[in-house]
């Protein structure tokens, strides 16, 4: 088996990377992005489509230069741009206002396309691009975690998502029990005797712990939440013709020296999530439409035992293929 690529990679940077700040206005409002320098034009718009809800190829980015008159493309990088000090680029482009007649917000739009499972792209390594190590550095080393609780020696890692996986968060209800995914707190309290617990989502951390308040998840006496990581932890990386956003796991390995893709699985409902770290992910069926599926929904009682039964007879996760999980056998 290969030898897996931690963390050491990331902990000690081969280069110096170093970040760019660009001011883009757009209807008469400043939005000020910090990129890394590896980053390019296509990664700016989809900074700036998060922020405006612009479509990417509906940006139009006025004043947008090379250094020293070079031609500027797509994939030109961030550090080439002529951006003067205390100036800014000017955006024109308009929102889809047309798709039943509302706004949607980013997370929406990338619902969309989430609703299709992504296909395998196993032949491109994206967790060896030193493109990417650089960026993960970046997290390692600027974005601060608070800690709920300390991690418990000899105790492996469980990395949760929460739309679709832990929480239906599109559909209506008078009380966030509602919305919950059943056998949750059953589920929370198995996985905590093995697993150190983080959830991991790709909303900001106000949400986060408003969501988790909800749900009765934050202070449970049964189990206790190790910490929150929210999108400003995740990566920008180029997939299937597109920018997205992903979890990359070295991130909290670069932090915690005490686990590794040997001894950590993450669930989500989304596959690319998974792309810098793709043995450690398990894609869980997404929980949609609460109130019709609320009765028959037992994937998190099947996944309780599945972590169980791995957690008591593999030593290496590496070993596993998490995509069989409902049929392994110790």
């Amino acid at each position: 088996m290969e030898e897996e690529i931690v963390p050491e990679s990331c902990k000690k940077a081969r280069i110096e990377e170093t970040m760019v700040k660009v001011a883009v206005k757009w209807n008469n409002t400043m939005y000020n992005f910090e990129l890394d320098d590896t980053d390019d034009i296509q990664i700016l718009r989809y900074m700036i489509y998060r922020e405006t809800n612009v479509r990417q190829d509906r940006q139009k980015i006025l004043n947008l230069k090379g250094k020293g008159g070079i031609k500027i493309t797509e994939s030109s990088k961030i550090i080439e741009l002529d951006i003067k000090e205390g100036k800014c680029l000017m955006m024109v482009g308009s929102r889809e206002e047309d798709i039943a007649s509302i706004v949607l917000k980013p997370d929406e739009m990338d619902e969309v396309l989430n609703d299709f499972d992504e296909p395998d792209q196993e032949s491109e390594s994206y967790e060896k691009k030193e493109v990417y190590l650089a960026k993960i550095r970046r997290r390692i080393k600027d974005y601060k975690i608070e800690e709920f609780n300390k991690p418990r020696p000899g105790k492996k890692l469980l990395v949760l998502d929460i739309d679709y996986t832990l929480f239906d968060h599109r559909s209506s209800a008078e009380n966030g029990h509602e919305l919950m995914r059943p056998y949750l707190h059953e589920f929370l309290t198995s996985a905590y005797e093995h697993y150190d617990i983080v959830i991991w989502s790709a909303t900001s951390m106000k949400w986060i712990i408003e969501k988790m308040k909800l749900l009765g998840v934050h202070n449970n006496e049964n189990y206790k939440i190790l910490f929150y990581l929210d999108y400003n932890a995740m990566i920008t990386v180029h997939y299937d013709k597109r920018v997205v956003e992903v979890k990359p796991l070295m991130v909290i390995w670069g932090k915690y020296q005490e686990w590794s893709s040997k001894n950590t699985i993450m669930f989500d409902d989304i596959r690319r999530n998974f792309l810098m770290n793709p043995k450690c992910g398990l894609r869980i069926a997404p929980f949609r439409n609460c109130h019709l599926n609320r009765a028959k929904d037992k994937e998190l009682l099947k996944l309780a035992t599945y972590l169980k039964k791995i957690a008591e007879n593999c030593d290496d996760f590496n070993k596993l293929n998490h995509r069989k999980w409902e049929s392994y056998q110790p």
